[in-house]
């Protein structure tokens, strides 16, 4: 029910402290004897209600003539009631922050100043009056909270759109492996259960009329489905080995997605790691690239390939903010495990505004073991 009559978004943080706010309004305005009468002091009340109450539901035009309305009623409260008054136009610059443009933020803005302005002249008949008390670093305050509660809206904003698109590069990622699963069990086993199944149909024709030749057929059969179980066994495999060279060719497409560039240096040698190695160094370079895309901000990203005498090294390093925070998140944690797991290590650079660097060192294989794969 209260969800009718004040916006679901700001009940939690915003209602209690509206209506604190709304029941000193009316005590000041009331209690306070003034030079108007009641009937007058009504209406301007209800005409500042009815603003906060438009610019509590929209954010477009009728949010910047609801903040108008309320700041001449707060301006005219204030000078023919008590001045305090002048500080709930920290209300309206909380509204104008949530405006849609920022040409409805300016405009109020410039409306904050306006009654200020006309606060000194009714009060005092000198317009630049309210620049010679304390009510000047008010006024900038409120003209300082637009602009900071715009930030942030856009800022949550920003952060839903990456949290989106995160969630729809995971789902892209994993209809993309059950795509390749499907095209491996279709091109493979398949057709060799599409074989056992003929084969079959055949013998059961030729069980009476013709023994000998069912009894070879069943034989073929007995073959083909060991060959069948083969093929299982060998997609298993292939599904828990992960290749780095098609993992980068993901990363590639998952970049571009992102608008991020992608540059690979690679020396055109051949991968001097085993199965195990090459899976977990895929592993840590799929986590490297998904913490650029969700954290860095980067417009570009390089993998860097090279060997030294005993290790196998794979950089990756992008152009973002830099900003890298240890200890949040598993991200990190997880690449380190990996890389103590197969007795590697990783070296972490990061520099604010200039990007970050992150080189892993992967035990090579004994190149005759290489060359066997």
């Amino acid at each position: 029910m209260l969800q009718k009559w004040y916006p679901a978004d700001q009940i939690e943080k915003y209602f209690l402290i509206d209506v604190f706010a709304v029941m000193i309004l009316i005590y000041q305005v009331f209690i306070a004897h003034g030079t108007v009468n009641l009937v007058l002091k009504l209406v301007l009340t209800l005409l500042l209600l009815t603003a906060h109450y438009v610019g509590l539901w929209w954010r477009d035009w009728r949010l910047l003539a609801a903040s108008l309305l309320g700041m001449l009623m707060l301006a005219a409260l204030s000078t023919y009631v008590v001045s305090g008054i002048l500080m709930y136009g920290f209300i309206f610059a909380d509204f104008l922050g949530r405006a849609n443009k920022k040409a409805t933020m300016i405009t109020g803005m410039a409306g904050i100043v306006a009654m200020f302005i006309l606060y000194g002249w009714l009060d005092q008949g000198n317009p630049f009056a309210i620049f010679s008390t304390f009510y000047f670093p008010i006024m900038v305050a409120q003209l300082a909270a637009p602009i900071v509660v715009y930030t942030r809206e856009r800022a949550n904003i920003l952060k839903e759109k990456l949290d989106i698109a995160n969630a729809q590069l995971e789902r892209y990622i994993q209809e993309e492996e059950r795509n390749r699963i499907a095209r491996d069990l279709h091109d493979t086993l398949g057709q060799t259960l599409t074989m056992i199944k003929l084969k079959s149909e055949l013998t059961l024709r030729l069980v009476e009329k013709n023994p000998e030749k069912a009894k070879h057929e069943l034989h073929d059969i007995l073959h083909t489905s060991r060959y069948a179980l083969k093929q299982v066994r060998e997609l298993v495999t292939d599904m828990k080995f992960v290749s780095l060279e098609k993992e980068m060719q993901l990363s590639r497409d998952i970049l571009q997605k992102a608008g991020i560039e992608f540059i690979v240096k690679d020396d055109g040698a051949m991968i001097p790691l085993s199965n195990a190695a090459e899976t977990v160094a895929a592993l840590t370079v799929r986590e490297a690239i998904t913490n650029v895309i969700k954290h860095s901000e980067a417009s570009q990203c390089t993998i860097t390939l090279h060997t030294e005498p005993e290790y196998y090294c794979i950089q990756v390093s992008d152009n973002g903010n830099g900003n890298l925070r240890e200890g949040e998140g598993n991200g990190l944690q997880s690449m380190r495990e990996r890389m103590d797991m197969m007795q590697g290590d990783m070296h972490i650079t990061a520099s604010p505004g200039s990007g970050t660097k992150i080189t892993f060192r992967v035990p090579m294989t004994n190149r005759q073991e290489v060359a066997a794969r």
